[in-house]
């Protein structure tokens, strides 16, 4: 070939490929890519990948977006447009110094749906994040943005114990547990790893989790843990109208099945509690296929 006709063949494939490039421009939904900002100013980092109906997973006590980065890859490569943020003072948001308490965390959530403009979602909630689920629902839930929910291991419904709940914890010890973090957080991140994930579950994998929670501001590792702690679901759990699927481990050292899914199950009206045999609290890590798969199975319901 002449050094004119390369030239002239070059000039035309890049031609080609660019009106590709624009049809396929045309075709693909386009995503709007803005800060998501709460109600009193806080900037909360949003990951958004894939297109599709759309999964949004909420993170648990101390984690943030990172922990669900074996569910997100593999379902928004299956169709789903997945969604996860890093909640104030985790991760890569802001940490405003106040608002750990469940009803601005659930309008924080709110502030992202509404911001991304999601509808006909399936929340995916790990732990304390049940509670967030259910109270964006008692707070925002005629918004109809929210089909269906996915309890994962929740710390739910009510962890203290009082008269009424003689199953729960002792505030006593409840408190001891807070001296601890403000003692030494690394410390006890690290002597409460192993019970978290299973023998089989590798080192790197450990840090890396312990290394999500110790990047967590103080702040938000207390007032978090306490609302938690302190907060009685029972009234709107037993009003819960949405679609409802729980999975827990029967391993679960965190949230003891017997104390928390079990009884969420009890609670809800027509919700369906799944226990993975020898699954700990952190079974996204530990139990990821399967848990994959039901996560897809339930949002295509």
């Amino acid at each position: 070939m002449h050094r004119r006709d390369l030239l002239t063949a070059t000039v035309l494939a890049g031609a080609a490929l660019s009106a590709l490039s624009d049809a396929q421009a045309a075709t693909t939904p386009t995503k709007v890519r803005r800060p998501v900002v709460t109600r009193d100013g806080a900037s909360l980092f949003v990951r958004d990948w894939g297109t599709g109906e759309p999964i949004v997973f909420l993170a648990g006590w101390a984690l943030c977006s990172d922990m669900w980065a074996y569910q997100m890859a593999p379902l928004s490569d299956a169709g789903f447009r997945c969604v996860a943020y890093d909640r104030r003072g985790h991760g890569k948001s802001d940490d405003p110094g106040g608002g750990y308490d469940y009803d601005t965390m659930a309008d924080d959530l709110a502030a992202v749906l509404d911001t991304l403009d999601l509808r006909g979602v399936t929340l995916v909630a790990h732990s304390m994040a049940g509670g967030e689920a259910v109270r964006y629902l008692s707070r925002h839930g005629k918004a109809g943005r929210v089909k269906k929910v996915l309890f994962l291991a929740p710390a739910l419904p009510f962890l203290t114990q009082t008269p009424d709940n003689p199953t729960g914890v002792p505030l006593d010890l409840l408190e001891q547990g807070r001296k601890a973090f403000l003692a030494d957080f690394p410390k006890w991140i690290e002597d409460n790893t192993a019970p978290f994930v299973t023998p089989e579950t590798s080192q790197p994998m450990r840090t890396w989790l312990k290394t999500q929670m110790m990047q967590t501001s103080m702040k938000a590792v207390l007032d978090c843990n306490r609302a938690m702690i302190s907060t009685d679901f029972r009234p709107e759990l037993a009003r819960f109208a949405l679609p409802c699927l729980i999975i827990h481990g029967d391993k679960d050292a965190s949230a003891p099945l017997e104390i928390t899914g079990k009884r969420v199950a009890a609670l809800v009206p027509g919700c369906e509690l799944k226990v993975y045999a020898g699954a700990p609290h952190g079974l996204f890590v530990t139990h990821t296929a399967r848990l994959n798969a039901d996560i897809e199975a339930f949002a295509l319901r």
